[in-house]
């Protein structure tokens, strides 16, 4: 007995699951100004930032870690691989999660939900150990000997002077939501989708990963700290079971005979060769 699978990709949304869009559009605005006014008021203590910082280099190198520099000489072969690297670090966090949500709210109105409650509860865990834990990032550490590539090739999101920086808090490094962010991408149009490239999606936090820790922005502890929380998260709040169901038909003249899935219902057979109804176009029965 032979199956064909009828992809995700292929399906029209269920409309009854899209939440309004102006519901959405405000609730995402106001979740990412109160984090970023979360952040801007866990701005300042300087001096815990740094001797956090130094915490975390120790314990990076008592636990064998590699170290962040090693990425970063690779970048610095090439000024145009570096700006590249800044220009990815500066451009894509943002844009790339806005087009995931837009996405998966057209297209799979489940997965959107279940996603932007991920993003949320993520997202506020992250804001959680900005105020707690204060961290000053590896390119303003002396011990770590790292160039500020933003600084010295450019394109930067932050002021030269951190301390008075008033579009960003440079000492919220842990953990690294551009990591966070791009892993629940990955994993979301993973999850949401069938195609047999969808594991590509994976290259975005790869290399979103490698970006931050070659510009040092980020210990590979940041990153190691949300993919916990982010695992912490899926755990806690499952895919629905109505989004997991993916509709399978039964090909024809695949045997003596064949059975067709729809969503979570039961089976039903149909002889071999035969098209069901669902399937079947319309009026094609018809002056038969």
């Amino acid at each position: 007995m032979t199956y064909a699978r009828t992809e995700p990709t292929d399906q029209e949304p269920d409309i009854r699951a899209r939440p309004p869009l102006v519901r959405e559009f405000l609730l995402v605005a106001g979740l990412f100004l109160a984090y970023k006014f979360g952040r801007r008021a866990a701005n300042g203590h300087v001096e815990e930032a740094f001797r956090n910082a130094g915490n975390v280099w120790d314990l990076e190198r008592a636990l064998n870690l590699p170290g962040e520099g090693a990425v970063q000489g690779v970048l610095l072969h090439s000024q145009t691989l570096i700006h590249a690297a800044n220009t990815y670090y500066a451009t894509v966090h943002f844009p790339a999660t806005v087009l995931f949500l837009v996405w998966l709210y057209w297209r799979r109105p489940l997965h959107y939900l279940w996603s932007r409650r991920i993003l949320a509860v993520l997202t506020g865990g992250a804001l959680v150990l900005h105020l707690l834990f204060p961290l000053a990032p590896p390119r303003m550490l002396p011990a770590a000997a790292l160039v500020d590539t933003g600084q010295v090739y450019g394109p930067t999101v932050y002021g030269a002077t951190p301390a008075t920086d008033t579009m960003a808090n440079q000492f919220a490094a842990m953990p690294s939501l551009h990591v966070g962010w791009a892993v629940m991408v990955a994993v979301g149009l993973i999850v949401a989708t069938r195609s047999r490239w969808r594991w590509l999606w994976l290259l975005h936090p790869a290399i979103t990963l490698l970006v931050v820790v070659g510009t040092a922005n980020h210990y590979w502890l940041d990153a190691i700290v949300v993919v916990a929380l982010l695992a912490v998260a899926l755990a806690a709040l499952r895919l629905p079971r109505a989004a997991r169901d993916v509709p399978v038909y039964a090909v024809p003249g695949a045997g003596a005979a064949a059975e067709t899935y729809v969503g979570a219902a039961h089976p039903v057979r149909t002889p071999a060769g035969a098209v069901h109804p669902a399937r079947t176009p319309a009026g094609a029965g018809a002056g038969r």
